[in-house]
């Protein structure tokens, strides 16, 4: 595939900031709950086989969280995905029609995913007195589809700025000219230790989740399991960060290209660079900081919104990254006309508005109804 000139694509219906903006906060916002299900449901799954008195405690908690985690990150994921089909359509289409059965497979995998994780949480009530085979089964595939669906989404976001393998993935699955749509990205070098460094990530997501969830909804827990908290957000948050600094470190020094580097490694992007990387380690600093005492709402909430800063951070590296990817393959987004339409941007923009609202009321309700000690 040969670069061609932005300019000549239809202009964009709003501004290049305002799209960025909103592809990197909505990205933001899905991470959250989307890493709770990624790494966190088979933490949880594993705890409530293999953990302690306190680790069944918390796996079972998050269990029965998940369907409305689930539920609450498939809907932020309609954000930033509605941004790149807006923006990067003539990256995003062709790789996704390339593995085009894949891609349509995450819906044939999150259906029975989302109705595991009911069927698991369900198999939790009465304290797990009614855990059947059926239900751990569901809870270990629920599980595996999360991961797999994580795996598919890898593989279709680096095969949009993987172009130069277009033509031969074409070649390769086509015919008569006519995709057939099961290639998959294996070969790109930066697929793996992305999948990677998202896990990673998660990992640390799950562990403040621990944190959050002993201090705004666990107030009938005990002091010995809030002690376990601590403990395990510790060791989570850390084992997280060395997986995706390793992971992130392999990405960047094993896969990036000068065309990356050299824009990435300037100042004052550099900066950027090395605070997004360092970004996972003051989540630990933070839970280390306050190991030995009771971790209160104030304190979760800071951790919260560190480590949601520290997903922002990254969020945002990648954006610059694939923007310069696509830059010098393909087109340069950024140079695109803009016919701004504002009837579209303002229903946008107040839907938005409204669903954050009623999203932020549901919380505080679930704190409200949770967080009161038992009478």
């Amino acid at each position: 595939m040969e670069p061609f000139n932005a300019a000549d694509l239809p202009p964009l219906p709003a501004p290049f900031w305002f799209v960025q903006f909103f592809k990197v906060l909505g990205f933001t916002l899905h991470t959250v709950p989307m890493h709770l299900w990624y790494a966190g449901l088979a933490v949880a799954v594993g705890l409530y086989v293999f953990g302690s008195e306190h680790g069944r405690r918390f796996g079972s908690r998050l269990a029965r969280q998940m369907p409305v985690i689930v539920a609450m990150g498939i809907n932020f994921g309609i954000v930033p995905l509605l941004f790149l089909q807006l923006a990067y359509a003539k990256a995003f289409y062709p790789a996704t029609i390339l593995m085009a059965w894949f891609w349509l497979a995450i819906i044939a995998m999150l259906i029975p995913a989302y109705y595991g994780v009911y069927l698991y949480a369900y198999g939790l009530r009465n304290g797990g007195a009614a855990m059947r085979p059926v239900h751990r089964a569901a809870g270990w595939i629920a599980a595996g589809l999360f991961i797999l669906i994580g795996f598919i989404f890898a593989n279709g976001l680096s095969l949009m700025t993987n172009t130069v393998a277009w033509p031969q993935l074409w070649a390769d699955h086509s015919v008569g000219g006519a995709a057939t749509g099961t290639a998959l990205n294996l070969a790109d070098a930066t697929l793996w230790p992305r999948w990677l460094l998202m896990f990673g990530l998660a990992l640390g997501t799950t562990a403040v989740w621990a944190v959050v969830d002993a201090a705004w909804l666990a107030a009938r827990e005990s002091e010995e399991y809030r002690r376990w908290v601590r403990r395990f957000a510790l060791w989570a948050a850390a084992g997280g960060a060395a997986w995706a600094s390793m992971a992130g470190a392999w990405y960047v020094f094993g896969t990036w290209t000068a065309e990356v580097r050299q824009p990435m490694f300037a100042v004052p992007t550099v900066a950027l660079t090395l605070v997004t990387a360092a970004s996972p380690w003051f989540v630990v600093g933070l839970i280390w900081l306050w190991r030995r005492r009771e971790i209160g709402k104030v304190e979760a909430a800071a951790i919260a919104a560190i480590q949601f800063a520290a997903l922002g951070l990254n969020a945002l590296s990648r954006q610059i990254v694939q923007d310069l990817e696509l830059q010098r393959r393909l087109f340069d987004v950024a140079n695109r006309r803009v016919e701004v339409e504002w009837g579209p941007l303002l229903m946008f923009l107040a839907a938005f508005a409204a669903g954050a609202a009623v999203v932020a009321w549901m919380v505080y309700q679930l704190c409200k109804a949770q967080g009161e000690p038992a009478a």
